[in-house]
């Protein structure tokens, strides 16, 4: 067994980014699964030089098969998974009269769905203390109509937390959506690297205060 180690599922620029960093700074060793290789050789290569220890892997998230095989990879090689950040949603703009069931199912598919994944394909490497961590938003409560389908993921994220939560909890292992009220921005209360703090935060938790959904306001 190695370091700890965090992978961080749909890393973007944003709180992906954010969180990354903000584990490998404490220590953890870095896991990256996105669509995009080449940021996530960017972002590899930029933990890598401020002495990271990261590896990555680009993966459509859609496709489950390749994110559950992508996430049982790392936890075989790293030894071990600590930390699981899942990040990743679809914004859609389109009403409720305009949205399409498949499309909805689509964006389901990777706001929720991915999760559900990327943590069976984890557990294994899953002990006793390990964290899964999911980025949640005031749609869920909240939905703007015009992009409806971003409140149902939020909202179905929020309920599949719960329910990973009171399933892992007898093992160790707890669960938690961090509902972020209000709107990302680059700078200020709702900056990616705020909402990465809190969810660094909410992961060192102990099993006493736990709770399955935190809110950050900022």
């Amino acid at each position: 067994m190695g370091d700890r180690v965090a992978v961080i599922i749909g890393v973007g620029p944003g709180v992906g980014a954010s969180v990354a960093r903000r584990f490998g700074r404490a220590g953890y060793d870095v896991a990256l699964v996105a669509r995009s290789p080449g940021y996530l050789e960017e972002l590899g290569t930029e933990l890598q030089g401020q002495g990271v220890t990261t590896g990555w892997t680009p993966v459509d998230i859609a496709d489950a098969p390749a994110l559950r095989a992508a996430v049982e990879r790392f936890g075989r090689h790293l030894g071990r998974i600590d930390v699981l950040h899942y990040n990743p949603s679809v914004f859609r703009q389109a009403d409720p009269l305009q949205l399409d069931v498949d499309d909805l199912l689509e964006d389901v598919r990777v706001g929720v769905g991915g999760l559900l994944t990327a943590v069976q394909g984890a557990r294994p490497a899953m002990l006793r203390g390990a964290r899964v961590l999911a980025t949640g938003s005031m749609a869920a409560d909240e939905p703007w109509n015009e992009a409806c389908s971003l409140g149902v993921q939020k909202a179905a994220l929020r309920n599949l937390v719960r329910s990973l939560d009171a399933t892992l909890a007898p093992d160790g292992i707890r669960a938690m959506s961090l509902t972020v009220r209000g709107t990302l921005a680059p700078d200020g209360p709702f900056a990616p690297e705020r909402v990465a703090e809190a969810l660094y935060a909410a992961s060192q938790t102990t099993e006493d205060n736990w709770q399955p959904e935190v809110p950050y306001a900022g």
